[in-house]
């Protein structure tokens, strides 16, 4: 062990660190179970890009499907941000407290207002870094000088870094500097920044000196000690990088990876290779997804202090538990190559590990798999999961089967088994096959009750039960979900299912609304509660009053979080945001709003707002999306209203509209369909080759074209918002008739395609519609469906009184 001021700096993996204890290969690396479906399903109309999730992913094993996406409105510049809801919605009393205007709120609005029309400018320049966007902003700043000067060499600077210019940004940071103070934290640190990039750290000096003092309450004050070190190491000065980190060895900042490494070069570089050696193994072991842990790697090897095969081992595990595999492999490959003094125990596990990385990259085959050590402990289990993962490619159900008994005989507790079973059930559920399915489903939730895989196989189990109509199993099971994994995403669908079977099958009515009603009360927008309010609706003259069933009781009760629809105007985070967009400084937007100690309240409004007001509709979206408020469990009137309006936008509405109208569809569904497929941005083309809103590929745009007269037709035409909207609600009709105008069927298609959908549809024997969208075996295209859906309802609530 080593001790800087009083602080153990091999504690992250103090074992693996100072000489392990333990056996070589325990605590091994999971493999994820393979998904449910395939990773881009085939589709005859469109190909996007996996839709992006709106809520908890819930257990880590998970098959990834697509989840709802948002969307946001347009609001004016520096405007307050007051809702104006609908009538009778409820107003949550806001906690922020009113500021007065100061001298420093003054000055940031007066800077603000100075730089607004720098900001399409500066923008435009962020994005292509063109010779004629430099011109623009070079010549708005000499013709606006002060606070108007300051932002557009802040906009300038942060381009030139952008192209690596770092003596032009040092330049242009200095004259931001001379020319305003409102954003004059950023020019420091950012013009110090350039000094490094450049090689003249000792210019960074002076604007880093004192930083905390001169700067209160910047984003920048926990990061400035560490450049500042790194200006010192890089002119070759260790003792005053040493002088500014040691001090605070101790700090919240000191658990930082660049904190970390500046410290152990300055270590390194002062000749102590000891305390170096140290720092650099915990970076190396413990953040080994970093980009400082392959340096660290790096600066081992030159100080001739090289990780052991057991600390390589352990960041070659935390690599494959990223899915890193390429890295993971290459790891393992290179401690098997180099030796490493391994005994042949180890080393026979080793390869093994190095094996499955290779079977996840598709370059092992059966033979190479087979010729395998055969060893005695659980790299043996790795082993036949390797095996039964190739049959279950080759489609040769009776191999993998036995491998899954003689898993199961041999290696019952084996988290390789946990992994093979959910792979195999996974399987059997895309063969249709609930018997096998359910069999390997529940047996994994048997021999593993606390596995990450845990919820997903149980609720498959429920639902492969019900679809087989045994129903008293299906209901326990169904029960157990909600008091066994309370907060999951499957719980929505426990709950309303379970109404179900109370309502058709037991005929006990009054228990069938209670669970509709605590679906619509702790899930209120999701798509199971659409469904449950329409059975409410149905048995409101048959349900009678009775106490709710006990597992109701382990329902979660969503907590509504105090937010405001209004924005505290004198708040200089709120200003310096604002500032920061006009400057094109968007990276940092949201860190200044979230600097503000009551930016819970509004902050995510705030950002949204400020993405909005220059029309970035889909950034918008996204900060609502990550904003962490859990939008779908929450009543409408208990949030403001220009929340839902920004996530639920209207762009090209009129277009929308129009189209929509003549092809005979509904606008929200079109709408509802586009926020899940492209999030509202027309310019994006994704790795399959869709463009635009609707996500269309150009041979179905081709196609489109010619059926409304469109000669010429090019691919770079289904980026324009009008033609996308135009030629992909013909396409979306044609797919809603070839599915007789149902919607579940033909938003299933557009997703995954014709064939599949057919093929499910087939099976057939669904009491309804909800029970067909229920069995959709691709993860991504029933949550895509549901996601729609839902998101029309919410559409209709908030435009269509309008």
């Amino acid at each position: 062990m080593v001790t800087i001021k009083g602080k153990v700096w091999s504690a992250v993996v103090a074992a693996a660190l100072m000489g392990m204890s333990l056996p070589f290969w325990a605590g091994c690396a999971i493999v994820l179970a393979q998904t449910t479906e395939p990773a881009t399903p085939q589709t005859k109309q469109t190909k996007k890009p996996p839709a992006k999730s709106e809520t908890p992913s819930g257990s880590a094993g998970k098959a990834s499907g697509s989840k709802p996406k948002g969307s946001s409105g347009k609001s004016k510049a520096g405007s307050s941000g007051k809702a104006k809801g609908k009538k009778g919605s409820t107003t949550r009393k806001s906690h922020v407290v009113s500021r007065k205007p100061t001298a420093q709120t003054i000055h940031l609005t007066s800077a603000f207002k100075a730089s607004e029309q720098l900001r399409p400018m500066a923008q435009q320049l962020a994005a292509t870094r063109s010779v004629a966007a430099y011109n623009g902003v070079e010549a708005y700043a000499r013709q606006h000088p002060g606070e108007g000067a300051a932002a557009a060499y802040l906009a300038l600077g942060h381009a030139q870094l952008l192209d690596h210019r770092y003596d032009d940004a040092v330049r242009s940071y200095r004259q931001a500097n001379a020319s305003g103070t409102a954003l004059d934290d950023y020019a420091d640190y950012l013009g110090a920044q350039a000094a490094v990039q450049a090689g003249h750290g000792a210019d960074a000096y002076g604007l880093l000196d004192r930083f905390e003092e001169r700067h209160p309450e910047s984003i920048f004050d926990a990061s400035a000690p560490v450049l500042l070190a790194n200006a010192y190491l890089q002119q070759n000065d260790p003792q005053g990088a040493l002088k500014v980190l040691v001090p605070l060895a101790d700090s919240a900042q000191a658990s930082h990876v660049d904190f970390r490494y500046a410290l152990a070069r300055a270590y390194q570089t002062s000749g102590d290779t000891t305390h170096a050696a140290v720092i650099y193994k915990s970076i190396y072991v413990g953040f080994p997804l970093s980009i400082e842990a392959a340096q660290a790697r790096a600066q081992l090897q030159a100080m001739n202090t090289p990780p052991s095969a057991a600390e390589r081992k352990i960041h070659g595990d935390q690599l494959f538990n990223a899915k890193r595999y390429a890295e993971a492999g290459e790891e393992y490959h290179a401690i098997e190559h180099d030796g490493s003094g391994l005994n042949s125990a180890d080393h026979d596990a080793l390869l093994i590990y190095a094996a499955a990385c290779d079977m996840r990259l598709k370059k092992i085959s059966r033979r190479e798999v087979e010729k395998l050590p055969d060893t005695k402990d659980d790299s043996a289990a790795l082993k036949l999961y390797l095996l039964a993962e190739l049959s279950r490619t080759e489609n040769d159900q009776v191999a993998h089967d036995a491998l899954i008994s003689q898993m199961v005989r041999d290696f019952p507790t084996s988290r390789w088994l946990e992994e093979a079973l959910y792979s195999g059930g996974n399987m059997y559920l895309l063969k249709h096959d609930p018997q096998q399915a359910t069999y390997h489903y529940a047996l994994l939730v048997k021999l593993f009750p606390k596995s990450a895989y845990g919820p997903s196989a149980h609720w498959r189990a429920a639902w492969m039960n019900y679809r087989q109509h045994n129903y008293a199993e299906a209901a326990r099971l169904m029960e157990e979900q909600i008091q066994m994994f309370g907060g999951g995403i499957e719980i929505p669908g426990a709950l309303y299912w379970r109404g179900r079977i109370y309502e058709d099958e037991e005929e006990d009515f009054g228990q069938a609304a209670n669970y509709y009603r605590a679906v619509t009360a702790s899930y209120v927008n999701s798509y199971y509660a659409g469904l449950a309010r329409q059975r409410l609706n149905v048995l409101k003259t048959q349900a009678a009053n009775v106490a709710p069933a006990t597992a109701l009781s382990s329902v979660h009760v969503p907590v509504v979080p105090d937010l405001t629809g209004e924005l505290p105007e004198n708040e200089p985070h709120l200003i310096k945001a604002r500032l920061l967009a006009n400057a094109a400084l968007n990276e940092y937007i949201g860190p200044e709003i979230q600097a503000s100690s009551t930016s819970s309240e509004w902050g995510a409004l705030a950002q949204a707002e400020i993405y909005s007001s220059y029309g970035e509709t889909t950034r918008a979206i996204q900060s609502m999306k990550h904003s962490g408020i859990s939008f779908f469990s929450l009543p409408l009137d208990q949030v403001p209203t220009i929340y839902w309006k920004l996530l639920f936008p209207q762009p090209y509405w009129v277009d929308l509209t129009a189209y929509s109208q003549k092809n005979g569809l509904d606008p929200f569904l079109v709408a509802s369909l586009i926020r899940q497929e492209s999030e509202f941005n027309a310019g994006v083309v994704s790795h399959a080759n869709a463009w635009g809103l609707m996500q269309l590929l150009p041979s179905v745009g081709k196609a489109a074209a010619k059926k409304q007269g469109i000669k010429h037709f090019d691919a770079n035409m289904l980026l324009n918002p009008a033609t996308n909207l135009q030629l992909g609600t013909l396409n979306l009709r044609e797919v809603m008739d070839r599915f007789g105008g149902q919607a579940e069927y033909a938003l299933a298609a557009y997703n995954a395609g014709d064939v599949p959908v057919r093929q499910w549809m087939a099976i057939g024997d669904y009491k309804d519609i909800a029970e067909f969208v229920e069995s959709i075996p691709y993860t991504e295209t029933r949550e895509y469906v549901q996601a729609i859906l839902r998101n029309r309802e919410i559409y209709r609530a908030l435009y269509a009184a309008h």
